[in-house]
């Protein structure tokens, strides 16, 4: 995706947030998108779990070992129950500005309301504010990683 500008990225993820709202509230179990070289798949978490298959011997098949199916293969290791979510689907930054100090570091203290990134969604930097203080012992997206929503951006240790 070098060779695409910003807008054009997000313009991606909003495209992608419309489709994943428009399988969430539909009957589908799946959408597939074609353009050009690439596809696009989107399941819903139940589409992705495993259901025995009768092999030629009329036996079910042994399940392959996955993630339950009431959660989505990328959330198979949950938030820890101290990080900080991201409120909206979005390019994570950790600082106001390329080259600029990061808002927070692993190690450092933060408290409830405090700045600790930016997420660009539709051309807009929206502050992702604490709710919680503590001591930050990880963040998890690099700077300008695609983020989804709830997914966490920081653990903090109280």
């Amino acid at each position: 995706m070098s060779g695409q500008s910003g807008s054009d990225v997000a313009g991606l993820v909003e495209l992608i947030d419309r489709l994943e709202s428009l399988l969430n509230s539909s009957e589908l179990s799946e959408i597939e998108i074609e353009a050009g070289d690439t596809t696009l798949v989107l399941r819903k978490p139940s589409a992705v779990a495993p259901v025995p298959a009768a092999t030629d011997g009329g036996q079910p098949a042994p399940l392959p070992s996955a993630a339950p199916p009431d959660q989505p293969p990328a959330a198979a290791d949950a938030a820890p129950a101290n990080a900080v979510l991201a409120p909206l689907t979005g390019l994570y930054y950790s600082a106001p500005s390329p080259g600029a100090q990061p808002y927070v570091r692993e190690g450092s203290q933060i408290v409830a309301g405090q700045v600790i990134g930016l997420i660009e969604a539709m051309k807009l930097f929206n502050e992702i504010k604490s709710d919680r203080a503590g001591r930050v012992v990880r963040i998890y997206p690099e700077d300008g990683a695609l983020v989804k929503a709830k997914q966490p951006l920081i653990e903090v240790e109280p």
